[in-house]
Parts: C-alpha cells; sequence; structure tokens
C-alpha cells in the first residue's frame, strides 16, 4: 500500500488438516486451479508488503517448495502451541518492522485485498487501537470464538469457544482470527500471553486483552462470512469450490458471457471469456484459457492452457491441452484432441482427430480420424500443415514431415515423408480382389463353428 506505512504480513501454515486426510499439505490443496495460499498471498500481494512470513511446521519442504518462486520468508513452528506461539516464530523475521502487520491463515484463502486494506486503514486512524480484529456472523456459530462489542466496535472482551460461559457463546460476532496489529506492540504483547486455559495453549486473540489492559482500546471490523470461511476437510474444500464457482459464473455473464447452463459450466481462477463467447453446458476450463469474443465452446468440451481466436467453434466433446491455439474462425469438431498445436485463420479439424506439436495452415480441411504422430518414443516431432491444404480421413502423418500448401492426402494415408505444395500424395497398400472367395470362406467358418 503506497499511501500508508509499509506492511507486513504473517501466514500461518504450520497445520497440515489431519481431517484432510491426504499426504499433500492442507494449504496446497486447490480451489479453481490454484492453492489456497496462492489464493491468498496474490491477494497479500496487492498491498505490496514489504515483507511476507509463512510460518511452517510438520512437511514444510512442501510449502517450502510450492512457494520457492515467491518473495517470502519462512519460519518454522516445530511444536504446534496455539496461534500465538505460531506468530512469536516471525518475530526474527520482522526484526525492526514498526509499521503494520496483517495476521492471516494459510487455510482462509478468499479473505479481499480490499478487506486487508480495511484493516490497515483503521490501524493507522488517529484513536490508535493497537489491534483491528476481523469479525463475522456465520450462519453457523460452530466452534468460532466470540467478539464481545462495548460501545461501537470497541472490543470489551474476546473468549475462545471452549472457554465461554453460556451467555458469551449466545453473542453471534466470532473471531475469524485475522487482525492487523502494529509491529511496534506485537511480539511484545505476545510474550505475555499464557497458556492458563483448557487448550493449554498460547491464543492469539488473547492479545487483544492484554492490549486492554494497557489501556488501548482495541476494534472490530465486520466481513462477509464467504471471505473469511476456512478450509479444514474435503467437505468443506468442495463448499469452497462451489462458492468461488457460483461467483465466476456471475462474473462471466455480467460481462457479456452465455452460459447455457451456469451449474455445470466449471471455471478456473484465470479463465478469461470475452463479451459474446456462448458456452453450452458441462464445459470445463482449466488453468491458462482465454477466449476471444463471439467464439462458441460446445458442451462437453475441456479446454487448458490455451487460446481461442474470435468467431471460433469447440466441440462438442473436443479436448483442448496447453499449447493449443485456434485462430480467426477456426473450428474444433467432436472427439478431436489438440496439444502444442495451432489452427490457422478459418481451418477446420471437425471429428475424431489428433493434433499434436503441429502447425495447420489458414483454410485447411482435416478429415476424420487423422492423427499427426508426434512421439516416436523418445522424442517429439513436428507436423506442419500448408494452407488450404486437405487431409484425408484416417491419414496418419508421422512427424516430422511436411504437407505443403493446397496439397491433398489421400484417405487412409500414413504420410513419412514430405508432400510437396498442390501435389496429390497417396500412401497405403495396393487394394486387391478375390472372386468368389468371400461366400467360401464363409462356408469354411461356419463348419469351424458347428464342429464339422
Amino acid at each position: 500500500m503506497t499511501d500508508s506505512a509499509p506492511i507486513a504480513a504473517i501466514v500461518l501454515a504450520a497445520g497440515i488438516g489431519s481431517r484432510m486426510k491426504s499426504r499433500l499439505h492442507k494449504v496446497l490443496h486447490p480451489i479453481a486451479g490454484k492453492t489456497m495460499i496462492d489464493h491468498l498471498l496474490d491477494s497479500v500481494d496487492e498491498l505490496q508488503p514489504a515483507q511476507t512470513v509463512v510460518v511452517v511446521g510438520k512437511w514444510r519442504e512442501q510449502i517450502e517448495g510450492a512457494l520457492s518462486g515467491r518473495d517470502c520468508a519462512f519460519a518454522v513452528q516445530d511444536e504446534q502451541l496455539g496461534t500465538g506461539h505460531a506468530v512469536q516464530q516471525a518475530q526474527s523475521a520482522l526484526e525492526g518492522h514498526d509499521g503494520p502487520v496483517l495476521l492471516l491463515f494459510g487455510d482462509v484463502p478468499m479473505v479481499a485485498p480490499e478487506t486487508m486494506r480495511r484493516l490497515v486503514r483503521r490501524l493507522e486512524q488517529e484513536d490508535d487501537p493497537g489491534i483491528v480484529v476481523l469479525a463475522f456472523e456465520p450462519e453457523d456459530m460452530k466452534a468460532y470464538g466470540r467478539v464481545i462489542l462495548g460501545e461501537g466496535e470497541q472490543i470489551a472482551h474476546m473468549v475462545e469457544h471452549k472457554d465461554a460461559t453460556d451467555e458469551q457463546r449466545a453473542c453471534r460476532l466470532c473471531n475469524s482470527g485475522m487482525m492487523a496489529v502494529k509491529g511496534s506492540d506485537l511480539f511484545g504483547w505476545l510474550a505475555k500471553v499464557s497458556n492458563d486455559n483448557k487448550a493449554g495453549e498460547y491464543y492469539l486473540p488473547d492479545i487483544v486483552m492484554i492490549a486492554m489492559e494497557e489501556g488501548r482500546r482495541p476494534v472490530a471490523i465486520g466481513a462477509n462470512e464467504a471471505e473469511v470461511t476456512g478450509i479444514n476437510s474435503r467437505a468443506e474444500l468442495a463448499a469452497a469450490e462451489a462458492q468461488y464457482q457460483r461467483l465466476a459464473r456471475m462474473d462471466a455473464m455480467a460481462a457479456g458471457v452465455t452460459l447455457h447452463a451456469p451449474d455445470t459450466v466449471f471455471f478456473s481462477y484465470d479463465t478469461d471469456l470475452a463479451n459474446d463467447v456462448v458456452v453450452e453446458p458441462h464445459v470445463v476450463f482449466g488453468p491458462g484459457v482465454k477466449v476471444s469474443e463471439g467464439s462458441r465452446i460446445r458442451a462437453f468440451s475441456h479446454l487448458e492452457g490455451c487460446r481461442i481466436g474470435p468467431d471460433c467453434e469447440v466441440g462438442p466433446y473436443a479436448r483442448l491441452r496447453p499449447g493449443a491455439v485456434l485462430e480467426d474462425g477456426a473450428k474444433v469438431g467432436n472427439f478431436v484432441e489438440m496439444k502444442k498445436s495451432t489452427l490457422g485463420k478459418g481451418a477446420k479439424a471437425n471429428h475424431l482427430t489428433y493434433l499434436g506439436d503441429a502447425s495447420v495452415g489458414a483454410g485447411a480441411n482435416i478429415g476424420a480420424g487423422t492423427i499427426t504422430c508426434n512421439y516416436d518414443g523418445f522424442n517429439k516431432s513436428q507436423t506442419s500443415i500448408g494452407e488450404g491444404a486437405f487431409i484425408g480421413s484416417n491419414s496418419s502423418l508421422v512427424a516430422p514431415v511436411t504437407i505443403g500448401a493446397g496439397a491433398i492426402v489421400g484417405a487412409g494415408s500414413v504420410v513419412t515423408k514430405d508432400v510437396a505444395p498442390d501435389a496429390i500424395g497417396i500412401a497405403r497398400g495396393d487394394q486387391k480382389e478375390f472372386p468368389g472367395k468371400a461366400a467360401s470362406f464363409r462356408t469354411r467358418a461356419k463348419a469351424k463353428k458347428e464342429g464339422k
């Protein structure tokens, strides 16, 4: 945030999430094709933090490997002694940082950048509250800690669910666990936190009461439940995915995309659909898809890592893999697969075709059952098909091979040599005919079956 003091962020990610029952660390499970912690860190990065510290524990190597390309530091919590203890592990990494510190959780991935900014802005107001807690009112109160307000947004008391009285549990305002604290105060308050509670843990929210004892007036600000819901199980992961998809579909339609059956279309975190794109039922977009205006994605297609130009048609039942490119007005039809291939302007591959490591020129027509044989068991090779070429049905193009512009490949050919421009290339065995042999064959076969 360039309009305030430099901020830092501490992201707690030491818990592996035993309820996930997985060999993969909890925060590395994906939502819409992006890991939980990457969703969160992308939002943090929009605030341009001076430092981001991720607190890791068991299976730390998984997180450190997954985040190796990010500008963040790691702190280790060897024993999980509570959230307050976890934050303490980041102290040395933030030495000398006196500005705002955001305290976040790796398994709460959907906190919006604007919500983080609100936390920081409130912390820096003239009344200097010391701590700003992010609170919310859930439909299901579960075992959330409670935030008891006094005057206005000032906090009168905070208590963990297991330590709360029945009267306190009746309060609907719950603690998300996330907050903003001045770096100059944070670790001094954490040093005073006790583990004298039913769990024997050092609770992060206890710093609120410690700050109040020192004359500060911590406050709470509200957030939408959808932003602050944590993910601890496969069911909660599925619920988060459903929530993300619901919002993504609404955003797409608001931007001018037609979804014939919205609930059956699944987006990735970076799906980019232009206005007047039409998406039929049961389409899945993996990461890295961009579709230009006026194109139609027909039913039961799967797209990933591909670029679709304007006024193209894909499917039904098509699969576009990473590196697939359709230029203006190109078409792939049912049961066509493309990988690392370009289909030029107005080119068509309508049926039952595999195009791998290939370039297809403008206006070319690829017949049904055509295969580019791009892999010899060791290496991948290229196939080049020129503009206006016609590839007959059930042809195999054994790469590396070039089919010239305007050339024709006869149906059923296995092409191992280049075909010159405007030439006809045919590579198949001669057809032979044996008059009358079909009848005698049937007689022998029937006798054999009947044991005669």
